[in-house]
């Protein structure tokens, strides 16, 4: 998330989603989380805090366990989409409700956000 907006990419399955993806062997999921956001974004990020974790249904046939992480930026850059999605997009949090995309996902942002809102108010 940068400036109550997050990053979302764009699949085959015509559904907006968060970076990520499969552990590599010997990996941590916060290792995980860094190395495929940096890999479909470009973006330089640390897993910060652990959000949720749910079962996507993509298809009968396959269930993906699905870990969320709150990340923060270590530096910033401009995002670049990869080869492995249509379209990548920031969007303000507020407006993730009219998107095709996984509540699963929508509900970690919400959670994500308003930790980062409770602890800039904490800290001004």
């Amino acid at each position: 998330m940068r400036d109550a907006q997050v990053v979302l990419l764009h699949n085959e399955r015509d559904e907006w989603e968060l970076p990520g993806g499969k552990l590599a062997l010997g990996e941590s999921p916060e290792q995980c989380v860094g190395r495929e956001i940096y890999e479909e974004t470009g973006l330089d990020v640390i897993a910060a805090a652990l959000l949720d974790t749910w079962v996507y249904e993509i298809t009968p046939q396959v269930r993906v366990l699905i870990v969320t992480y709150g990340c923060v930026e270590r530096s910033q850059h401009n995002a670049v989409l990869s080869h492995e999605h249509q379209h990548l997009a920031w969007f303000p949090v507020h407006g993730l409700a009219a998107l095709r995309m996984p509540e699963g996902y929508k509900q970690s942002v919400y959670c994500w956000a308003q930790r980062l809102r409770s602890s800039s108010h904490a800290s001004a």
